[in-house]
């Protein structure tokens, strides 16, 4: 694989634009100041890659509805009506997510490693920051795979018209004053400025927009409120597993509003599925030996290397790679060990001169519009960083 070497931008101008995440714990750069070089028909399998698999989970997704496969996928058992009504009813239109892939740069084939469907992660970096990345060193802007904030902007516009024709918006809906109310968790600089990115995109595609932090959203059959202000949209940048383990009333509620047509929830509940890392063992049933897919089981594999994980572990946390005589090599603990255990064939990431590994991310709003790189070791974790990419 090729790297190019950049200058990095400021700090100061990094915060300047809101991202403020850009030094890790360790004090050294969360953002590299490499790119990995590319070519056209490496973006390009990349585009077609994930938009084949996006079809793929749509028909899986369906399988899981129709056969009640809830609990095989680890889903808490009180979201399991507000997804089947989120999947039920078009108007609960899918935002954007993030395929995560070992190959595709190193003259191997892509292969999935996991769907971040509902809350995925470096949205700000992958649509703002590699781009700017180019702009400072003077390259040219247009040389990466990166369409994702009008691809957004777009996406956004389709929750009104649910047609991939965005020019119904302009025509018939733009001047009816739609409203959206985005929420983060307060704790978390990188969650609120994430959705307040989210949000002045929305506004830009011509929403009223306001934001709010989910402790004092109020929620009741009658919808959601802010200030005792209807909305008729919610964002929110809170994982669906998290609502339905931690809070029990609000699922409840959030299924009633839904049921009764009350407020449209983003991302909808039924990412949660496609979110699940068990979904992939679904897949691996349906498309078994399908060319995109590592073989996936609920039961350790058997005379392959292999990885276990959890189905809704995040940042590599309670991942065990196993060898083929079942021996360990390598682990790391985290607080996901009561979610189920998903067992998926072992793909080695591209790896730099320096051994560093890197997986490939690709965006997902209504067709895939952006690619970047996470880099770190075997098992990526939030000590990761973020390499962009320019198409040579």
């Amino acid at each position: 694989m090729r790297l190019e070497k950049v200058a990095p931008l400021a700090d100061e101008y990094l915060e300047s634009i809101g991202f403020v995440w850009h030094t890790d714990s360790d004090n050294s750069s969360y953002i590299s100041n490499e790119l990995v070089v590319i070519n056209e028909d490496e973006a390009n399998a990349y585009y077609e890659a994930v938009n084949e698999l996006y079809d793929m989970f749509a028909e899986a997704g369906q399988y899981v509805i129709d056969n009640d496969l809830f609990h095989e996928l680890n889903i808490p058992f009180n979201l399991i009506e507000v997804i089947k009504e989120s999947w039920e009813n078009d108007v609960h239109w899918h935002l954007y997510s993030r395929f995560d892939l070992a190959g595709g740069i190193d003259g191997k084939p892509i292969k999935l490693i996991e769907f971040n469907a509902d809350t995925p992660t470096s949205l700000f970096e992958t649509a703002i920051i590699q781009w700017a990345m180019l702009k400072k060193n003077n390259l040219d802007e247009m040389s990466q795979f990166n369409n994702l904030y009008d691809a957004l902007k777009d996406n956004f516009k389709r929750i009104i018209t649910l047609d991939s024709d965005i020019e119904k918006f302009e025509e018939y809906y733009s001047n009816l004053g739609w409203k959206i109310l985005f929420s983060s968790i307060s704790s978390s600089s990188e969650d609120i400025n994430t959705t307040k990115l989210l949000q002045h995109i929305a506004s830009e595609a011509g929403f009223n927009t306001d934001f709010e932090f989910i402790e004092n959203v109020q929620f009741s059959d009658e919808g959601i409120f802010k200030d005792d202000e209807l909305f008729e949209f919610w964002f929110k940048l809170i994982p669906w597993e998290n609502i339905g383990i931690e809070e029990s009333e609000l699922a409840l509620i959030l299924t009633e509003i839904i049921r009764n047509k009350k407020a449209i929830i983003f991302n909808p509940a039924y990412t949660l599925i496609f979110q699940s890392k068990a979904f992939m063992k679904i897949l691996w049933d349906l498309y078994p030996n399908h060319p995109l897919l590592l073989e996936t089981s609920f039961e350790p594999l058997v005379g392959k290397k292999y990885v276990e994980k959890r189905a809704f572990g995040r940042e590599g946390a309670n991942t065990k790679i196993v060898n083929a005589d079942g021996s360990i090599d390598t682990q790391t603990s985290g607080e996901y060990e009561g979610h189920k255990a998903i067992y998926q064939e072992y793909v080695e990431f591209p790896k730099d001169e320096n051994g560093n590994f890197y997986q490939a991310g690709v965006f997902y709003a209504y067709e895939a519009c952006a690619l970047g790189f996470r880099r770190g070791g075997k098992i990526l974790n939030n000590m990761s960083k973020f390499v962009g990419h320019i198409i040579k």
